[in-house]
């Protein structure tokens, strides 16, 4: 059997050759369907906010046992393939569904070609289809500032929690972690519907990020050093503005990347018509353009290398 920190190479692998398909049939999005239907079975249409705070606490239960009940469950059925790589070849699929370096970076490269060529209209609704904000008026900077903190927020969703979790676990609990995080990414907002019903979901994601977010902030700091960026500067606005983001683990990955970069995160975003104002993170030494996209793309590809290498180098002495 291969190590685990070459199985999670073989996914990073995948990811990079062959991205994140783009079906109906894909297993988060299987995921999500099954979590759109118990919403619609649990949701209490009468009764107050314990009921609705109990029903999504048992939606949220179910879904965790059963997505690592299913990758546990393959991977018993693995080891009764006729070849000793059966459940390394498993452990590897299932973790590549489970990140998404590769969807992001293409994403953030769409958005900024659509920018270089002055396609707002196109960066816009390009951009709205990886944040949840209104992007109908946004202009080149906030449409730059929306694809910049995406990457940098999903680096640690997408990329790092993974992978730290498949270390820890194997394939099954970044299942689980893939699973808490499309549960909030659906249920978890803070509104009528969802403030309680999603409250479970929430909380379960933030406490499984918390520490794969703040492992992210540090590698956003090295890639900076790496990259030629300001990482000392990284350092300190991570040190600086991280707590003040509204979420206790987005700071972490978008701090040090405004850092590096010499930009300001942060600022006012419109949800469904009504404006939000989130912390800035960082300062503005020089206005969001297009190109600072590209940055980003850069510091969380470099991030997941250097994670991928202090994990082998880590498994070569356990």
């Amino acid at each position: 059997m291969m190590s685990a920190a070459l199985v999670a190479m073989c996914a990073f692998g995948l990811d990079m050759i062959f991205g994140d398909p783009q079906t109906r049939w894909h297993p988060v999005a299987l995921l999500g369907r099954l979590i759109a239907w118990l919403e619609r079975l649990l949701y209490p249409q009468q009764g107050g906010n314990e009921r609705r705070l109990a029903m999504g606490a048992v939606l949220t239960a179910l879904i965790l046992c059963f997505s690592y009940a299913v990758a546990e469950g393959l991977l018993l059925a693995a080891q009764r393939l006729p070849v000793s790589w059966g459940v390394d070849a498993v452990s590897a699929v299932l973790l590549y569904f489970t990140i998404s370096p590769h969807m992001l970076a293409k994403a953030g490269r769409d958005i900024y070609a659509l920018l270089a060529a002055g396609n707002l209209p196109g960066a816009r609704e390009r951009v709205g289809w990886i944040v949840g904000r209104d992007t109908d008026r946004l202009d080149e900077a906030d449409v730059a500032r929306a694809a910049i903190e995406t990457i940098a927020e999903n680096t640690v969703d997408g990329v790092i929690a993974p992978l730290f979790f498949f270390a820890i676990g194997g394939a099954p609990l970044a299942v689980l972690y893939r699973a808490a995080n499309t549960m909030d990414s659906m249920i978890g907002y803070k509104n009528e519907r969802y403030l309680y019903f999603g409250r479970m979901a929430a909380r379960v994601d933030d406490v499984l990020s918390f520490v794969p977010a703040r492992i992210t902030g540090m590698l956003f700091v090295m890639a900076a050093f790496l990259l030629g960026y300001d990482g000392r500067n990284a350092m300190y606005i991570m040190a600086r503005d991280a707590s003040g983001h509204p979420s206790p683990n987005g700071g972490y990955a978008e701090a040090p990347v405004a850092g590096a970069l010499h930009i300001r995160l942060g600022g006012v975003n419109y949800y469904f018509g009504e404006r939000h104002f989130r912390a800035y993170m960082g300062d503005a030494h020089v206005g969001i353009r297009a190109k600072h996209i590209l940055g980003a793309i850069r510091l969380m590809g470099t991030a997941a290398i250097l994670y991928l290498c202090f994990y082998y180098m880590i498994s070569l002495y356990m």
